[in-house]
């Protein structure tokens, strides 16, 4: 029986489960299957630099030889040489590489490496270092790459779930102020504010696991109270859409004019969201899933009003003059008129931005109607 020699070196559990790993019956090794395997290992552990050094330092020395163990030899003058590491950092690299069951020690008697040779110079044994276990554990590297690889992948799918909710509840909030600014919003608030300390940076080592429902969680609180708020407390019916048109009350033939429909009557019925989709199908691109509410919209045209180069100060002109629902209503006809416009090559539209201001100030004039101008653009579509 093969009896363990330390040479002064504290016996521990890794160095005896490192002698345990043996090579395949036959198995021939050479110097880059060990560097293959050295590199899987760094990655699999995550060895730190000094230690990356070190090995492959360790696996440049392996001269190939026909033997059962990949024993190597090289001094640490050698690899301090080699490495440009202090003789300490290499002294520690080799204990870290010993604990890890990267290697394993072979020491001779007094401590020292050496290789023994036969009368004409034929190596027949060494003591040193073991390579046996870093070439052995070819599939621990594999499986700890797999692990590592799904680890990251998690961590990844987590972070992007909390910025989804976070930017969920501070659009939400954000909407809460604008349209509803009577509504007590405070302990959203704080817990929105508590969350974001807690929240990991993604560059960091943090878990995003960790807070990912709390800010599910918010985020369902937030929209559940931002609904009820928009519907009085009441359970709000799903608005039909209007097949009419809302001008069509009144014709040449008429005795005299009709008074126009007031802003809230004709919101709700010739400017439903579904002949505005249909319509303006650019809002699909916004709102995932079937649109079927008022704010939809509104929240669909409060973001594009950026896009089509829409001042703050033009947005403010058009809630003061048509409201805001309407108003949002025609950054979408503006967007989807430059959208077609773009996509024909036309390109008339040079300003959008100029143009909806144009717009909202027609409308204000009653010289420009949303609904029809709504009914003539799903007409286009569907001829």
């Amino acid at each position: 029986m093969e009896m363990v020699q330390t040479g002064g070196r504290p016996l521990t559990r890794a160095a005896l489960a490192g002698k345990r790993r043996a090579l395949e019956d036959g198995r021939t090794v050479t110097r880059k299957d060990l560097s293959a395997s050295a590199r899987e290992a760094a990655k699999a552990l995550g060895l730190r630099p000094s230690l990356r050094l070190v090995l492959s330092e360790l696996v440049a020395t392996w001269g190939e030889q026909d033997w059962s163990r990949l024993i190597v030899w090289p001094s640490n003058e050698y690899l301090v040489s080699r490495t440009g590491l202090s003789e300490r950092a290499v002294r520690y690299a080799l204990r870290d590489l010993v604990s890890l069951e990267i290697i394993a020690p072979k020491d001779s008697a007094n401590g020292k490496r050496y290789a023994i040779r036969s009368r004409d110079g034929t190596i027949l044994d060494a003591f040193g270092f073991d390579l046996t276990p870093l070439y052995a554990r070819r599939g621990d590297w594999a499986e700890a790459i797999q692990a590592r690889a799904e680890a990251r992948e998690r961590r990844r799918r987590a972070f992007d779930l909390v910025t989804m909710h976070r930017r969920a509840v501070v659009e939400a909030l954000q909407a809460f102020a604008a349209r509803y600014p009577e509504a007590s919003v405070a302990d959203l608030a704080d817990a929105q504010a508590s969350l974001d300390a807690t929240t990991p940076d993604r560059r960091g080592n943090g878990d995003p696991e960790l807070v990912l429902e709390a800010w599910g969680e918010l985020r369902r609180m937030v929209e559940d109270r931002f609904y009820a708020a928009g519907c009085d407390g009441n359970t709000c019916p799903h608005v039909e859409t209007e097949k009419g048109s809302p001008t069509e009350a009144w014709s040449k033939d008429s005795a005299g004019g009709v008074d126009a429909p007031r802003r809230t009557e004709q919101s709700m019925t010739g400017l439903a969201p579904a002949l505005i989709v249909e319509a303006c199908p650019v809002v699909r691109d916004l709102v995932r899933g079937e649109i079927r509410e008022m704010h939809e919209i509104l929240d669909a045209g409060q973001r594009l009003r950026a896009t089509i180069g829409a001042h703050p100060s033009a947005w403010a002109e058009a809630c003061a003059t048509v409201g805001p629902y309407e108003a949002a209503i025609l950054v979408l006809v503006v967007a989807q008129a430059h959208d077609d416009d773009v996509g024909s090559g036309q390109n008339r539209i040079r300003n959008p931005g100029g143009y909806f201001r144009r717009l909202v100030r027609l409308a204000g004039e009653g010289r420009y109607q949303i609904g029809t101008e709504l009914l003539a653009m799903r007409r286009r579509r569907m001829t």
